[in-house]
């Protein structure tokens, strides 16, 4: 029987057990596909009111993008992209503008407390109830990473945010509420404590090499048994420390701390790289859950990247106990899967699904 292994995260102090022992093959990992039946979506057409006004719409008119938003009780109807306020959020904003400058952490005895400034918007990715990433038209992608864009640049300029993250839950386990393909946005105060971590370990190996420690690991990971997929500028891997079965990451081959600093063909190539390897990951394991984040921070050490978390595995006592965590698929097997799947789903985008 191998041994099971330790590993550390690239830069942050984390720890992952691959235990390969218990689970190997991806059909271990296939479950039954969700089936959702019954209650109106408040995201398809012709349902418009029954979600807030629309701070964001993309029109088609005479072959060109329109850019609009919701006034005075009227929503827009014909819309590619829609981006709304959560009617729930977890972070708002300030109720007059600039009171953020007089608000400063409360203190209550040894407890610190501060106001959950900030916004929870919702991006409805697609008018298609099921238009999910992974089985997407490439031009519906484009229009969704540029909605991204054009919510990270107004939302990061405003003086109450520290961070803006872009996040999807896609199915039950991975605690999605709604079906319809949609994908969130949350901007904070504060910068969030993991990328926090990866910023410093970033700005520190910048100062001792001169180089960004990510531009050094997509130089080892392209040659390396983790590879998954490539395009001209992007790159898909298995992290070598990776905390989830199947998880993989996506990154720009261009050093770049945001996504607004892509150009309009590598906001195209995103496209492709996202529905090429969210669409392996449907193919291989059966539309799984899955969580994805960005991680960026406009910052020069640091390098953005799109992080995927298949939800096929709890996490028990032991990781919530201990912050170890154990992965029962290797990172460098879940690549093998991976990149025959990639390989396949990009066969099956024809040249026009590819630049629709």
């Amino acid at each position: 029987m191998s041994t099971n292994e330790m590993r550390k995260d690239y830069l942050i102090d984390r720890w992952v057990v691959i235990a390969t022992g218990r689970k190997r093959r991806p059909t271990d990992f296939v479950r039954e596909r969700e089936v959702r039946r019954g209650a109106v979506c408040p995201f398809c057409p012709g349902n418009e009111h029954m979600t807030p006004p629309a701070i964001l719409v993309y029109i088609e008119s005479d072959g060109e993008i329109v850019k609009e938003r919701d006034r005075d009780g009227f929503r827009h109807k014909g819309w590619l992209v829609r981006c709304i306020p959560n009617l729930y959020p977890a972070f708002t904003p300030p109720r007059v503008e600039g009171s953020e400058r007089d608000i400063e952490k409360k203190r209550w005895r040894d407890y610190t407390s501060r106001d959950a400034l900030g916004n929870h918007e919702v991006v409805v990715e697609s008018p298609n109830h099921d238009e999910h990433p992974g089985v997407a038209r490439i031009s519906q992608l484009i229009h969704v990473i540029n909605a991204y864009k054009d919510r990270f640049s107004q939302l990061i300029a405003k003086p109450y945010v520290g961070y803006v993250s872009i996040f999807r839950n896609h199915g039950v386990d991975a605690g999605a509420s709604l079906s319809h393909a949609h994908t969130q946005i949350i901007a904070t105060p504060t910068i969030p404590r993991l990328v926090g971590e990866e910023l410093e370990a970033a700005r520190e190996h910048y100062s001792k090499y001169s180089e960004c420690a990510f531009c050094s690991i997509l130089e080892r990971e392209r040659e390396g048994p983790r590879f998954i997929w490539e395009n001209d500028s992007f790159i898909a891997f298995t992290p070598w420390a990776s905390i989830h079965p199947f998880e993989f990451w996506i990154f720009p081959r261009r050093h770049q701390g945001v996504i607004t600093d892509m150009t309009e063909t590598e906001t195209e190539d995103l496209a492709l790289a996202m529905r090429v390897c969210l669409g392996a990951l449907n193919r291989l394991l059966n539309d799984p859950s899955y969580n994805f984040g960005f991680h960026m921070v406009p910052d020069a050490a640091y390098h953005w990247h799109i992080e995927v978390y298949p939800r096929l595995a709890i996490w028990a006592g032991f990781e919530k106990s201990t912050g170890v965590y154990i992965n029962v698929m290797s990172p460098e097997a879940a690549a093998v899967n991976l990149r025959e799947a990639a390989e396949r789903e990009e066969e099956a985008l024809t040249g026009s699904q590819r630049h629709l």
